[in-house]
């Protein structure tokens, strides 16, 4: 006899008319995974359709977590009229309904972009995706196309918490700009196995630590350990107002066609002795999110607009002093040049000493975490197409590879942060 907690028992019996996405976020046993096997097998007993998908990173886990589940997964709640079969389509758990129904459950990997050639041209009533933040974002994108004309269409996610701007959480805009999105937050007390007295363990446990508090007791979005900037925190370093005289203004770029270009407005103040420095706002395009690839040219019209548009919302800013850009972005100092504004070779480390680990950058990113760990740098906090948000999305994602090195992936702002970061701590710190 299974007893569930009162988290777990809305969760399987909520009422999901009107509701395409669903999202169970919480700490690591918390009860999500079980409550979801029972909420989607009354959901499967429920829809018109005949196949649904359960993805995870990989099949195994797909099979292990959901359809096994411990002895409580799917296989074992349809026991008497389901079993394991395989098609031209792919593993999954056939069932057989008292109704003469048949409901074909395929469960597959999705952790990986080549993962998507595994549900092209299926058509599926329902998505359960597991572990959510690790899948592969295209592969979530086409199964969402994939339901498009499911009779009863619902997609059920589970996650721990993920970082804050995580990259998957984007793909979630549809549904919440729709009013067809529902979040369900779970801590480790929703769990009825957990009794009081190992609660009360786990709980001194994490709060060893901050960040496992918060995220393994709390269950909060919070920076994943191994960040190379995990002193980034949005309630500290994100402000609306500046400290101070301002003192000096600067623009900080960097380029690339595939990769991200961005550019950032700086400006410095000084107040009782010490200096600040704010990024005011971003202009920020990738070829390879958008999948639209612009002319060197393109992005130096496009950044002369950005200009613009600061000194049209900050009028009184004097005028910059400095356009640093990456010296290896030749290009487009060029294109920036052609059209008026004169840059500036940005401090990209280069000349720095080589650290420990062979990179000359771990200079800049000292600079970097020491002004945030100081509380000298700020984000200006703003809504609309200059806003923060992709660099804070990278400063989620930037991690040191196992090696030591910090990876050179999700790293365009991050770069030039840590150009505005050298001028200012060159200038004003040392």
């Amino acid at each position: 006899m299974i007893s569930f907690s009162p988290k777990q028992a809305e969760n399987i019996t909520a009422d999901i008319t009107n509701i395409e996405f669903e999202m169970n976020e919480g700490t690591i046993r918390s009860g999500k995974t079980n409550s979801d096997i029972f909420k989607m097998a009354r959901i499967y007993a429920k829809s018109p359709d005949r196949d649904h998908l359960v993805v995870a990173y990989n099949q195994e886990q797909a099979y292990r977590m959901f359809i096994d589940g411990e002895g409580f997964g799917l296989m074992n709640i349809f026991a008497d009229n389901s079993e394991v079969r395989h098609n031209e389509n792919g593993d999954h758990l056939w069932i057989k309904f008292p109704d003469k129904s048949e409901k074909r459950i395929y469960y597959k990997g999705a952790g990986k972009v080549n993962s998507v050639g595994s549900i092209t041209g299926m058509s599926f009533g329902t998505v359960t995706f597991l572990e959510f933040n690790l899948l592969n974002k295209e592969v979530i994108a086409e199964a969402f196309r994939r339901t498009l004309a499911s009779k009863m269409r619902f997609h059920l996610g589970e996650q721990n918490p993920p970082a804050p701007n995580h990259p998957n959480l984007e793909l979630l805009g549809q549904f919440e700009k729709t009013n067809t999105y529902r979040f369900r937050h779970w801590r480790p007390t929703d769990n009825p196995i957990l009794t009081g007295k190992r609660l009360q363990m786990w709980k001194e446990q994490a709060q060893t630590s901050d960040y496992l508090y918060k995220r393994d007791w709390l269950g909060e979005r919070v920076m994943p350990e191994g960040v190379i900037y995990s002193m980034f925190d949005e309630g500290k370093h994100v402000v609306n107002s500046l400290k101070g005289k301002v003192i000096e203004t600067f623009f900080t770029a960097d380029g690339g066609q595939a990769d991200a270009t961005t550019c950032a407005f700086n400006v410095v103040t000084f107040k009782d002795g010490v200096f600040y420095l704010y990024r005011m706002a971003n202009y920020y395009h990738s070829g390879t999110d958008t999948g639209q690839t612009k002319a060197m040219s393109v992005y130096a019209k496009e950044i002369k607009q950005f200009v613009e548009w600061c000194y049209d919302k900050w009028p009184e800013m004097p005028h910059w002093n400095y356009f640093f850009v990456d010296p290896a972005c030749k290009t487009l100092r060029e294109e920036l040049s052609l059209i008026g504004i004169q840059t500036d070779k940005a401090n990209n480390n280069s000349r720095d000493k080589v650290s420990s680990n062979g990179m000359k950058i771990e200079v800049g990113i000292e600079r970097v975490q020491n002004a945030l760990e100081k509380g000298v740098f700020f984000l200006y906090q703003q809504d609309g197409k200059y806003d923060h948000y992709n660099l804070i999305k990278e400063i989620g994602l930037y991690v040191r590879l196992p090696s030591g090195l910090p990876i050179d992936k999700d790293n365009h702002a991050c770069d030039e942060m840590r150009y505005a970061i050298n001028y200012f701590t060159t200038t004003y710190i040392t």
